[in-house]
């Protein structure tokens, strides 16, 4: 009898070749594989005859394969298949379906799920267009002999007349063969499998056994709600995603505990730096600032690193907030390190520190990749002999060569471009003590997700704006109507106000869609025929850092009315006199990237404008970000939005950010579930849920350290 831990390779029926191919999907053992859960279910309960069918209907069909092949339109090809039982046909037409070629041979019996509607091809009757489907049975080539052991019938029995779970496919192994092996492997476990979640917990949770929950998820009865499934929601589905969550919560609250009780740096707040952070701040700071603020300098003061996350949408004021706590560290006698993704928000934070801090007597410094060697040397010879206290750069600061005299405090602008490794290593920039550690996003994450992406951080939000700030007036236009927008522009120009164009690529030909505008073409275009009597300035990331610093300087100044740009304007651009940005081909943007490039404007006086121009057919996904930057300037409004429509692992980025490899859960969809795991998982390391023996504590510690790193995908992040 196997057990979860024995290799997929000795299923019967796998082998060590299929095997690889398994692998690259994350199954090497049982476990794995009965964790590969379904992504849909069809409802085979009931197949319909041909002649039941109607139109409007959602249906599924077994029938036998008569006739296909591809015909072609002007617009486009079309794989045409017919089946039939008997003298009945359903024709089933798939757009664009060239790939299905040679996959029907005649006499293959097919199961089709689909919508039902008359035919408006040939001679009428009855499709289905785009079905999904699944070959059942292929007829034997001439010559072929029956596979040895095969179970035919008992597999039969597994495709129709149930409900049926759809795998995602992995190589050439499709969801009949997930089917079939997944069943073996269930049907060679024992009775009972081992379950790491203590009984307490399970019991009044109302959570049921693990193998009953493997069963149900991969077989469900026929009784199961349909809907339920789809959802995820089954009780089979609730007990396996709490599961991975709350061992997940349980990995993270741990090592939150443990990085408390590293030694750190105590910070001294005496009267001398109360007197130096009210020199500091030029404005009334609004009550969430002193709110994060407060919370920032008690993990200061605390003799353990601090591990700390600022949220606040764009332009609520987090750099103040990060000045603030660097003049703690720096009034302590310790160095500062401050790091941006790009080199025009690190010189942004340069010279915005050196505005607010060198008039204090503060030292600070600029290390970038567009430095020349011999200003490099300079500035790493003021930072290794402390003389350099606030040392502002980009991925410059992890060289081997760049040593710090006393590194107190970490500041990273913009955490999710940065990998967990990055962090780490500039963390131990010290040799004795780790220095405290504030990470800034102004991409809004709803609280829980943030609590589980950043399990290692405790987190502050800014959630209100400093005052003065004016929601930004948002607008879509398709770009035949680009005569007007220009004129809007130029009547804004004339006004003395200062305006951004926005284009996805910096060069045409760049991408395959060669109708894309591009920013160096368009650049020569509007200047010379569209606002001749205006400067012009045009900014890239292939441009120099000396280059770049250059045109946002003249742009900053006013010598620049308006700025032709790409991307690189998405985070830390600060010009208050600029009131108007225009997004050229908007619907290839994501919706957090309109937003960070709206942040662009609205921080002067005057009334601000985003213009939001479309080329070409728009697809419902972007027509809804579209959509949503028009309703709303609300960024955390706008990150549930894009959660809802990327998914989170897209809207995380990838495994470099952190983001934990989960297999049944979804942190959007199980958000209820994620939070229960949290409170349980915290109540159970705090001695709080009653009931659980020392073994069964043992036994949920002995499984959280041999599926942490493999399971979750995570590493230690200090």
């Amino acid at each position: 009898m196997a057990d979860l831990q024995t290799e997929v390779q000795f299923l019967k029926g796998v082998g060590p070749r299929l095997a690889e191919t398994l692998a690259a999907k994350g199954i090497h053992t049982l476990q794995d594989l009965l964790y590969y859960l379904p992504f849909r279910y069809e409802d085979r309960i009931n197949p319909r005859s041909i002649e039941q069918l109607q139109p409007g209907e959602m249906a599924s069909v077994i029938a036998e394969v008569r006739s296909s092949g591809l015909f072609r339109t002007r617009k486009m090809p079309i794989f045409e298949l017919v089946a039939g039982q008997g003298r009945t046909r359903l024709k089933c037409l798939w757009f664009r379906g060239g790939y299905l070629e040679g996959r029907f041979k005649p006499g293959a019996l097919v199961a089709l799920y689909g919508k039902v509607e008359f035919s408006t091809f040939g001679r009428g009757g009855l499709q289905m267009l785009q079905p999904q489907f699944e070959i059942l049975h292929e007829p034997p080539a001439e010559g072929d002999l029956p596979l040895e052991g095969e179970e035919q019938q008992h597999f039969d029995s597994l495709e129709v007349g149930r409900i049926v779970p759809i795998y995602e496919a992995a190589g050439k192994l499709n969801a009949r063969w997930f089917r079939r092996a997944i069943r073996r492997a269930l049907e060679s476990m024992p009775p009972e499998i081992g379950d790491a979640i203590p009984a307490a917990i399970r019991e009044h949770l109302s959570l049921i056994p693990r193998g009953q929950a493997f069963w149900q998820a991969h077989w469900p009865d026929a009784g199961e709600s349909f809907a339920d499934l789809q959802a995820a929601r089954t009780p089979a589905h609730r007990r396996l995603i709490f599961e991975e969550l709350f061992f997940l919560e349980l990995g993270l609250e741990l090592k939150r505990r443990k990085a408390r009780l590293q030694p750190g740096i105590g910070f001294k707040l005496d009267e001398k730096v109360r007197k130096a952070l009210k020199k500091v701040l030029p404005f009334h700071p609004t009550a969430a600032q002193k709110k994060v603020l407060k919370e920032i300098v008690a993990d200061m003061q605390h003799p353990s690193p601090m591990r700390r996350l600022l949220q606040g949408d764009v332009g609520s004021g987090k750099t103040i907030v990060a000045f603030e706590a660097a003049t703690v560290a720096m009034q302590n006698g310790y160095q500062v390190a401050l790091m941006a993704p790009t080199e025009i928000l690190a010189t942004q934070h340069y010279l915005s520190a050196r505005q607010i801090l060198e008039p204090a007597g503060y030292r600070v410094v600029l290390l970038t990749g567009g430095l020349d060697p011999q200003q490099k040397r300079g500035v790493r010879r003021h930072v290794a002999s402390g003389d350099a206290q606030l040392v502002i750069g980009t991925h410059a600061l992890l060289e081997d060569n760049v040593e710090f005299d006393r590194l107190g405090l970490v500041v990273m602008d913009e955490q999710h471009r940065f990998g967990v490794l990055q962090r780490m290593k500039l963390m131990r920039k010290n040799s004795d003590v780790q220095p405290d550690v504030l990470v800034m996003t102004a991409t809004p994450i709803p609280r829980t997700l943030a609590l589980t992406l950043y399990g290692d951080l405790d987190i502050s939000v800014i959630d209100e704006l400093p005052p003065g700030r004016t929601p930004v007036s948002t607008r879509v236009l398709d770009d035949t109507r680009s005569e007007e927008v220009w004129e809007f522009v130029r009547k804004i120009l004339a006004q003395g106000q200062q305006a951004y164009i926005v284009y996805p690529v910096i060069e045409e030909n760049e991408e395959k869609d060669t109708g894309l505008k591009a920013a160096i073409k368009m650049y020569n275009e509007l200047r010379k025929k569209v606002f001749p009597e205006f400067p012009l300035g045009l900014l890239h990331g292939r441009m120099s850092a000396e280059e770049k610093e250059d045109t946002m300087r003249r742009f900053k100044s006013g010598e620049l009315k308006l700025l032709i740009s790409t991307t690189v304007i998405e985070v830390g651009v600060d010009v208050p006199n600029a009131s108007v940005m225009v997004i050229e081909h908007a619907e290839r943007f994501g919706l957090s990237q309109l937003h960070q490039l709206r942040g662009r404007i609205g921080r002067g006086a005057a009334k601000s404008y985003c213009i939001l121009m479309t080329g070409g057919k728009v697809g419902e996904d972007a027509a809804q970000r579209l959509d949503t930057m028009v309703q709303t300037n609300d960024g955390f409004q706008v990150a549930e939005k894009d959660l809802e429509l990327r998914g989170p692992g897209e809207f995380f980025g990838s495994r470099q950010a952190g983001m934990p490899s989960l297999r049944v859960a979804n942190l959007v969809r199980d958000r209820e579930l994620l939070e229960l795991a949290k409170r349980e998982a915290r109540a159970l390391i705090n001695g709080e849920t009653k009931g659980i023996p020392d073994e069964e504590k043992r036994a949920a510690a002995e499984y959280l350290k041999a599926n942490w790193n493999r399971r979750y995908g995570l590493v230690e992040v200090g």
